[in-house]
């Protein structure tokens, strides 16, 4: 699995990264090891994963995160996530 990940705000992407994962592991796994990674490479905290994302990632390979899904306050609009 390959994920991407790009920190947006307003209109302008601010920092882009890509993780991988080509392990025999379960989906699940892969994602939220990738998922980590990504966050890792772009220095934010991991988002909380909410029933939407589930949703959107299913359907669209695509999810984001705003400022509800941290702990912390974010210096963005949102992150986005892709996979491939």
């Amino acid at each position: 699995m390959r994920l991407y990940g790009r920190i947006i705000k307003g209109k302008k992407i601010l920092k882009e990264a890509v993780a991988e994962n080509n392990e025999a592991i379960p989906y699940n796994d892969a994602l939220e090891r990738c998922l980590i990674g990504v966050c890792k490479e772009l220095d934010v905290q991991v988002p909380m994963w909410l029933k939407n994302n589930t949703s959107e990632f299913v359907n669209y390979k695509r999810t984001f995160f705003r400022e509800e899904h941290f702990v912390e306050a974010i210096k963005f609009d949102k992150l986005e996530i892709r996979a491939e």
